[in-house]
């Protein structure tokens, strides 16, 4: 085993379980702080907290080699206030509380890498976003994520390195994105959405995770990091590449209008579709990342070889 311990603060959803499967076996421990209780799965093992107060689950954290905090309500829901509110605590919560925690551990953790989003950088089609000149954009889901950046790393925490891990659409075989998209295109509708000049930043789930320990072996690097592939595509290329992968002809586009419409009917909000993330992860690829899916061609056939198989 490489490591001793890894904790995933909120890693009962999709990501968390891409991580734990990572890392099961590479950690003589996986502790899972989660809400509700899950039995274990070998050296998986779940810890009950509430994201809010201290309790029994600190001394966990204690000698950990990496601790990841995946917290935060999905934002694939409308913005009403309620949920506007529900977001923000979510994610600035569980941080702050964390936060207290680590800062009073004897050993705490060597590496804490807080998840951010890549939607913090403004809608763009003129040119890539990077960590050094990319420019924050506007907006409700812009200012969660400089509020939530802000939290992290105002925290006191100084035997702890950190970094905020600025994450694009994470592309795998259960959940997040791709199995959505593939719906379309199976339906026929997988066509572009919107004009199809929005850029999709996006990273397959096995890079995600690698990612991680990338940032763990690689002391040097702190603070703000793009997790994202280095070849982001626009939204009609990456519909057109994922019909072709399934062999379908093809796919009736989504205009606009039709998509606002289809937001208000299922709950959701445009932005999530529309907006324009053109994010490439400039400090990964000068510090000599590898990253095994490079183009999303090459990704999408690896996903859904995988999910035949499941």
């Amino acid at each position: 085993m490489k490591y001793k311990k890894i904790i995933l603060a909120g890693g009962n959803g999709y990501l968390g379980g891409v991580l734990a499967a990572y890392y099961k076996n590479l950690a003589e421990e996986v502790i899972i702080l989660s809400r509700s209780y899950h039995a274990p799965n070998g050296n998986v093992v779940t810890r009950v907290w509430n994201g809010k107060t201290e309790d029994d689950w600190m001394p966990e954290i204690e000698n950990a080699d990496m601790l990841i905090n995946l917290c935060g309500k999905n934002v694939n829901c409308r913005y009403t206030e309620k949920n506007k509110a529900e977001i923000f605590a979510s994610r600035l919560q569980p941080t702050a509380l964390l936060a207290k925690v680590v800062a009073q551990l004897a050993h705490p953790p060597k590496l804490w890498i807080n998840l951010a989003s890549a939607t913090i950088y403004r809608h763009a089609e003129d040119h890539p976003q990077d960590e050094f000149t990319g420019e924050l954009g506007t907006g409700f889901s812009v200012e969660v994520c400089k509020e939530w950046e802000a939290m992290f790393f105002k925290a006191n925490t100084p035997r702890t390195r950190k970094v905020a891990l600025r994450m694009s659409i994470v592309m795998g075989v259960k959940d997040g994105a791709f199995p959505r998209l593939l719906n379309l295109v199976k339906l026929g509708m997988g066509g572009k959405q919107g004009n199809g000049r929005q850029m999709v930043a996006w990273i397959h789930e096995h890079d995600a995770a690698a990612v991680t320990e990338f940032l763990l072996q690689h002391n040097e690097i702190k603070g703000v990091v793009n997790c994202t592939a280095p070849n982001p595509v626009n939204n009609y290329d990456m519909m057109q590449t994922l019909r072709k992968v399934c062999k379908m002809p093809f796919g009736l586009p989504a205009p606009a209008w039709l998509l606002k419409i289809g937001a208000v009917v299922i709950g959701t909000e445009t932005e999530l579709t529309l907006k324009s993330r053109w994010v490439l992860p400039k400090r990964l690829t000068d510090a000599g990342f590898q990253f095994q899916f490079r183009h999303i061609e090459h990704a999408f056939s690896n996903i859904l070889m995988n999910k035949n198989k499941a």
